[in-house]
């Protein structure tokens, strides 16, 4: 999960890069910068959780990151900003994170009991 969201966030660096030089859009290109990368940098951090309820918080904000950038990859396509092809190519991506994600806070939250 960490290397895909490493990769994830390498492309949406580049899509940033390709919005703001090529399409003039700034301020959503910002958004879904912030929100797509911070993906990789809570994952990142959860390596080094002090806890498992910890570790959960890390992994469910990354969550909300991939919610959040799935949200604005929509608004960006829905623009006319990305075509159908950028579009569904990178939205794939996000989904399966978010799918992976899920999973992994699900388990994570029956293994302490709160579900």
């Amino acid at each position: 999960m960490l290397e895909k969201s490493d990769a994830f966030s390498g492309r949406i660096v580049k899509m940033y890069q390709y919005l703001t030089s090529e399409k003039q859009e700034f301020v959503m290109a910002k958004q879904v910068l912030r929100s797509g990368t911070s993906i990789g940098a809570n994952l990142t951090e959860s390596k080094n959780a002090q806890s498992k309820p910890d570790y959960l918080s890390k992994q469910n904000i990354a969550l909300k990151e991939a919610d959040e950038t799935a949200f604005w990859l929509k608004r960006l396509y829905e623009g006319g900003y990305l075509n159908e092809k950028e579009y569904h190519s990178i939205y794939a991506d996000c989904l399966e994170l978010i799918k992976m994600l899920v999973t992994s806070v699900k388990t994570l939250k029956e293994q302490l009991g709160r579900l």
